[in-house]
């Protein structure tokens, strides 16, 4: 058995599944996973989790929850090709920069990270999709480690 490959491309044989592309030609990531409903969702999720962590809840005033929920939702969106509403309100994310007064070590990005694959695995994506944001997603987070000592030792 083979599956026809959209586009006029060759047929795979024993193929029926993953055979057709997960986006169509020239639509951006953000469109393909869903738009703004997908990122705003998964964003929420993050930060229910972080409200939560004895490890990152510290890092996050809770006087600006909504704030830093709003700014990784358009921060997302715009990097994964959606409207470019982060940098029209504040510039180029420089994101190591505006990182820099937090004490972002290993552990820290580990819970981070859990929190952020929890809000991914729940957001329905599909696999390549899912795989794909988490690439980058681990990437950034790695990046953003400015200190390897632990907070609790001052």
């Amino acid at each position: 058995m083979s599956s026809p490959v959209p586009g006029g491309g060759e047929s795979i044989p024993g193929m029926s599944i993953g055979a057709a592309p997960t986006q169509g030609e020239g639509q951006s990531f953000f469109d393909a996973v869903g738009g703004h409903e997908t990122f705003a969702g998964i964003v929420r999720r993050f930060y229910d989790g972080v409200r939560a962590d004895e490890v990152l809840s510290p890092l996050y005033p809770a006087h600006d929850m909504d704030g830093a929920v709003e700014r990784l939702t358009m921060f997302l969106e715009q990097y994964w090709g959606g409207p470019t509403t982060y940098s029209d309100q504040r510039g180029h994310p420089r994101l190591r920069m505006r990182h820099q007064p937090f004490r972002v070590n290993p552990e820290a990005r580990n819970h981070w990270m859990a929190h952020m694959r929890a809000a991914v695995a729940a957001s329905d994506l599909s696999p390549l999709h899912a795989a794909t944001l988490l690439d980058y997603l681990e990437r950034a987070a790695h990046s953003m480690i400015n200190t390897f000592e632990d907070p609790s030792n001052d």
